[in-house]
């Protein structure tokens, strides 16, 4: 006889179908009835070596499909799932993270590897929510999607009865309704800024003669992409970006003036501090942005856009606030700037003539032919292998800052990816945004350090033949703090190796080991060939490039 109930799996694996999700990052044993009914929807179950692995292969897919990840694990790992949530609630990316709990009558009598899990996911999350019975399944699930992509994305937790969620799946959900399609992506129709403070705004640009863009992610999550460049083409008002920001205009517009703050390069901080006015688009304003809240100096007059109200002059004292859609606040401004405002030719001039000046004085290094490889060199010789619309994936620390200032993006339809914080975020991200793209090429940027931390998930990109090419900066150490390091120790004796020095390291053959094509190249000469040639293969690819440790990357211009 045929059973027509819906048990709880099924249930959860129809609502995930329905919403859009085409991909989950796992890590067993978690929700094992409910991956089997995946298999039959279509849904791709893909198994990490790591939870913090699964929560940044979510966080990538998110990130780059504009559509909520999904991750998962059982209790015991709740804890490593929770700490890799970190990046996608700095960067603002929607992310509905799955664990199984013991259930109620095991909770504080010293259960077998069960500690609470609501305090460790309280501040990654925008919410974390018990799902304590089947029932409550298909309300809570609907809110966690609505609440991970609302206004101002972020990760949310759902806490499953039972260890691997057993005790939800087992439930009978026979007619329950499945949450609306929309809720698995992030909104269309978001609140528009009101004509009186778009009127006002316009009116303090007006008045500016050296006003300046200071774009974020938040302007890219709603795709501003074009009416920011139509309003600063008009007004000549020159754009800096934040890392994650960064992208939202092509990197060799005559107004691009680089990413601004503490993984600077020169010229942006510069120039943000002579700005007589600052035009923060979706962007935090926190210490990263500002490189310590100096820049733009305080008492600058701020205009802030951003559908997140908390973030509007939660930094900077004048601030005019405006609160609405990034992409819409922009064209209702250029509606009432762009034939009325008068050139601001010689302000557009200045600021690219600095940027030109600094870019003359970085070529002997980003053309060099010296060995050990400058790294310089590496990033020039990616941003001309990169296809017009790739994924270019970047780690923390100094590969965040070497591609924020070095690594140029000059076509419209590139994607610009970095870790806001989480050293070795970077390959697993990659792989979650290559699933979510299958079309686009996805270049990883990752340090030699920040790639021991996942290089197990080769087996998982082999596994499941995900096309990633991956460019480890292989440099034996932790670059960034080398000198800071040697300056600790002074005159004294000592061993300061042993703080940050490593390696050496093959990973070309690591990789091969894995079963993923591993190269390693120690001649500059031979990084466009293999840039072009990995890229075009479309197969797994890691390219291990030995560099030179001691140069330093940009150092960031401060008032």
């Amino acid at each position: 006889m045929q059973d027509d109930r819906t048990s709880g799996a099924r249930y959860m694996a129809e609502a995930l179908k329905h919403l859009g999700v085409s991909h989950v990052f796992f890590m067993d044993a978690i929700l094992r009835p409910t991956l089997v009914e995946m298999e039959e929807l279509g849904i791709a179950r893909i198994m990490a070596h790591a939870e913090k692995s699964a929560a940044y292969m979510a966080d990538g897919y998110a990130r780059v499909t504009g559509r909520v990840g999904v991750c998962m694990c059982q209790s015991v790992g709740a804890a490593n799932l929770a700490a890799g949530l970190q990046d996608a609630r700095l960067h603002r990316a929607p992310v509905v993270a799955l664990t199984g709990k013991k259930e109620a009558m095991l909770q504080y009598r010293n259960a077998y590897q069960e500690v609470p899990h609501a305090p460790l996911f309280a501040p990654v999350t925008k919410a974390s929510m018990a799902v304590d019975e089947p029932a409550a399944l298909p309300h809570l699930l609907a809110q966690a999607f609505r609440t991970a992509g609302d206004s101002s994305p972020g990760p949310v937790h759902l806490d499953l009865d039972g260890l691997g969620g057993e005790r939800i799946e087992q439930g009978d959900l026979t007619g329950a309704p499945v949450p609306d399609p929309a809720l698995g992506a992030l909104p269309r129709h978001r609140p528009h800024a009101g004509d009186a403070v778009i009127t006002a705004a316009a009116e303090r640009i007006r008045s500016a003669k050296r006003p300046v863009f200071v774009v974020g992610a938040g302007a890219l999550q709603v795709g501003a992409q074009a009416a920011l460049r139509k309003l600063a083409e008009a007004c000549d008002i020159p754009v800096a970006t934040s890392l994650g920001g960064r992208g939202i205009l092509p990197t060799d517009h005559p107004l691009h003036i680089g990413t601004v703050g503490s993984y600077s390069a020169p010229p942006a901080n510069r120039l943000v501090s002579e700005a007589d006015l600052v035009i923060f688009v979706g962007c935090h304003a926190g210490d990263q942005p500002t490189h310590a809240y100096t820049v733009p100096a305080p008492g600058t007059p701020i205009v802030q856009i951003d559908l997140d109200g908390q973030e509007i002059g939660r930094n900077y004292p004048d601030t005019l606030p405006v609160w609405g859609c990034p992409a819409q606040a922009l064209a209702d401004l250029h509606d009432q700037l762009g034939s009325s405002l008068a050139p601001r030719q010689d302000w557009a001039s200045h600021a690219g003539g600095v940027v030109a000046a600094w870019r003359e004085e970085m070529r002997p290094h980003t053309t060099s032919d010296a060995t050990p490889i400058r790294v310089e060199r590496l990033c020039t010789e990616i941003a001309s292998a990169l296809p017009e619309n790739a994924v270019l994936v970047a780690d923390t620390g100094y590969s965040g800052i070497w591609t924020a200032t070095v690594l140029d993006l000059p076509h419209a339809g590139q994607t610009y990816l970095r870790a806001a914080g989480s050293l070795g975020w970077a390959f697993p991200a990659a792989l979650g945004a290559q699933v979510g793209a299958p079309d686009r090429p996805v270049v990883c940027f990752s340090g030699d350090g920040a790639f021991y931390y996942h290089l197990s998930e080769l087996e998982t990109q082999r596994r499941w033949n995900i096309p990633v090419v991956t460019v480890i900066n292989n440099n034996s150490g932790f670059g960034q703090g080398v000198y800071k390091v040697r300056g600790h120790y002074g005159d004294r004796p000592g061993n300061p190796d042993e703080i940050n020095r490593f390696g050496p390291t093959d990973f070309a053959a690591i990789a091969r080991d894995f079963g993923v094509k591993g190269i390693r190249i120690e001649d500059p000469a031979d990084l466009a060939p293999a840039l072009e040639r990995a890229i075009a293969g479309r197969k797994p690819v890691l390219l291990d490039v030995v560099t030179d440790i001691h140069p330093r990357a940009p150092e960031p211009w401060q008032p």
